[in-house]
């Protein structure tokens, strides 16, 4: 055993420093497998994917190798939640534990940081939507004289939805750089160089992979430098990279633009030009592009994405981007002599040129190696390029750069060679293992598919989940989630559920995702009495509710990939062209790897009892629901419904 492996097994033994930290640390066979695969990967230098179940303790199993090599490193999460986590609680305390001076830092994008510079402006003449925007900036100008790092997660209770958070950050358009009159003082700039100094620095995927496109903040100078790269929640790493390696023209990126050039206009230079015609111009000419995205759909609930040929190679689509090209062209050539009055109007024409080119890559054909699609919500659209997979960058990243590179997750295929994660990132070549969850699924956790039930595209399917759903929740006095696999059935189920409620007089409150912010929604439903939770895929992961609070979780259908979906649609081609079997090779893993998230939900501790309800006949009834059940922990699994709601009687006896 090498002298890092052995540190690592003594850190975790009854002995070790995190005991001595900690009595009631649970010794787990599990994760002290992980943390020695980690340690061989760090010493060698090689790439490891590793899943390893609820529970087993993965962070721990990397951090503490990590920590005890004494080298360089850089640890990617999926969400700014994530990263807060790992900065402010678990590496303080293993530092703390194994007696470590490292050096820790936190870096986030653009967005996450207040701009001084921005601040100012927005002070001066931001046009706010309601009275709640100008407390919010209110709140944010009393909080900026006090804080050292610029961190807008400080600020308690500020909605990411908020119309003040993108008046007073930057982008990597608007930043004026070195030529800001605060760029001393800048917090993004103080966030790099902590990064760039710090012995283990945590950032979050999307930014690891904007910077890769980009270039812009820091990652791209720091990764080099590192000797070891953890990529934790490793299963969204695909998507993060083909969200942000393509290329995106969007109509919040003109109307944002526009107020930009209005504002700066008007400060700065008032008479000079037409700012309120050029402004206008660039608004108008999202408005018209959005129309012809959205074409003749109406009502939209969430983000759609439609395929590139259903609206593009008309003689309307071509006009949208015409003008969107044309509005961008004329503030290119207003702002040519305007220029010189300051650093700002440099950059605004810096913009203006890149959206007029964006205009003109959108109107020619895609190269081979790419797919486009259109993003189109109730406010705007987005037109989007994008490879197909990250295995070409990330294949890229780790032939420049030779150092470990360690990507885990509790879900990442459901194959021992977790394939449906290594086929797509180019990894075949890394060590890869599967430790399962410590937790004893068969004595705790119950698994019912409700038979007869209506198939998942019969008309009555949604209410015929929500009127389940009632009679569960009513079993267990609340703690329950419902999970939808789309947005449209949401409302659908919701008030099915409510609709049983009423008729059977019971007080249990029905909370909807989209009613009030994930935060608000998971505090109201706190200990889970008399409430049930509906939401649809930001509530599949991530999401920790441990104990008696959560004991039933309904999942409304099996989640396979939209066969619609242009992304899907591109991957299926390049799988048939192949010879391969799209629908086991794609759609059947990718469900499997929903279906794991999601069903992850329910037991989160030693303790946790519940019952998971999947309402899709197919599970029992496919040839293939064999493998989807074999992906999901192992549960006992029942097929009577007396059973099912004895077992949730059970549980509700219990309190």
């Amino acid at each position: 055993m090498s002298e890092l492996s052995e540190q690592v097994a003594l850190a975790f033994s009854s002995q070790g420093a995190l005991a001595r930290s900690d009595p009631h640390l649970a010794q787990r066979e599990a994760q002290q497998q992980l943390a020695h695969q980690v340690a061989l990967a760090i010493e060698q230098r090689g790439a490891l994917v590793a899943e390893a179940g609820t529970g087993v303790g993965k962070t721990f199993a990397y951090l503490v190798p990590l920590l005890l090599s004494g080298r360089r490193a850089l640890v990617s999460t999926a969400t700014k939640n994530l990263q807060d986590q790992l900065f402010l609680r678990d590496l303080p305390w293993l530092c703390r534990a194994l007696a470590l001076p490292v050096t820790l830092a936190l870096l986030k994008g653009r967005s996450s940081y207040l701009c001084l510079q921005r601040l100012q402006q927005a002070r001066q003449g931001a046009e706010l939507p309601d009275r709640w925007a100008v407390r919010t900036l209110a709140r944010v100008e009393a909080w900026a004289q006090g804080t050292r790092s610029g961190d807008l997660a400080e600020i308690d209770g500020l909605d990411d939805r908020s119309p003040v958070i993108p008046l007073v950050t930057s982008t990597r358009e608007n930043c004026l750089g070195s030529e800001c009159p605060q760029f001393k003082s800048c917090h993004v700039m103080q966030a790099r160089r902590e990064a760039m100094a710090a012995d283990l620095v945590v950032v979050n995927h999307h930014l690891f992979f904007a910077d890769m496109a980009l270039r812009d903040s820091g990652v791209a100078e720091l990764l080099p430098t590192v000797d070891a790269a953890v990529f934790d929640e490793a299963h969204q790493l695909v998507e993060a990279g083909v969200q942000f390696l393509g290329t995106g023209l969007g109509t919040a990126q003109l109307i944002d633009f526009s107020r930009d050039l209005l504002a700066v206009g008007l400060q700065q230079a008032r008479g000079l030009r037409d700012w309120q015609r050029l402004a206008g111009s660039l608004e108008q000419a999202a408005r018209q592009l959005r129309l012809r995205c959205a074409g003749p759909l109406r009502d939209l609930r969430g983000v759609l994405k439609l395929r590139w040929d259903e609206r593009a190679g008309t003689d309307d689509w071509a006009d949208g981007l015409q003008a969107v090209a044309e509005a961008a062209q004329a503030v290119d050539q207003a702002l040519d002599e305007v220029c010189a009055v300051g650093p700002d109007f440099e950059k605004l024409q810096q913009r203006a040129r890149a959206l007029a080119e964006l205009a003109a890559l959108f109107a020619q054909p895609a190269d081979a190696d790419q797919v486009r699609w259109i993003d189109v919500s109730p406010q705007q659209a987005r037109l989007v390029q994008s490879p197909l997979d990250i295995r070409e960058m990330l294949t890229e990243q780790r032939r420049a750069s030779p150092k470990a590179w360690i990507f885990t997750s509790a879900t990442l295929g459901d194959d021992p060679q977790l394939r449906w994660f290594t086929a797509s990132t180019g990894l075949e070549d890394a060590v890869t293992l599967r430790v399962g969850s410590p937790f004893d699924y068969a004595a705790h956790a119950r698994l019912w598919v409700p038979l007869p039930f209506p198939k998942p595209n019969d008309a009555g399917h949604p209410a015929a989940v929500g009127r389940l759903a009632a009679r569960c929740a009513r079993t267990l006095r609340g703690r329950t989630f419902v999970l939808t696999t789309t947005l449209r059935v949401l409302p659908l189920i919701a008030d099915a559920l409510r609709e049983a409620m009423a008729r059977d007089g019971a007080a249990i409150e029905v909370l909807v995702q989209g009613s009030q912010p994930k935060r608000a929604l998971l505090q109201r439903y706190g200990d889970g009495r008399d409430c049930v939770l509906v939401g649809s895929q930001s509530f599949w992961e991530g999401i920790d509710v441990p104990g008696d609070a959560l004991q039933c979780v309904i999942i409304d259908k099996l989640p396979f990939p939209p066969p619609n979906d242009p992304l899907v649609q591109a991957r299926v081609k390049k799988i048939e062209a192949r010879g391969g079997n799209a629908f086991g090779e794609y759609f059947v893993a990718e469900t499997a790897v929903s279906l794991k998230q999601g069903g992850g939900r329910l037991i989160r501790s030693e303790s946790d009892r519940g019952l998971l309800v999947v309402c899709d006949p197919r599970l029992r009834q496919m040839n293939y629901g064999a493998r989807l059940r074999a992906a999901l922990p192992p549960m006992a699994e029942l097929t009577q419904e007396a059973e099912a709601f004895d077992w949730l009687a059970d549980l509700a006896a219990a309190h």
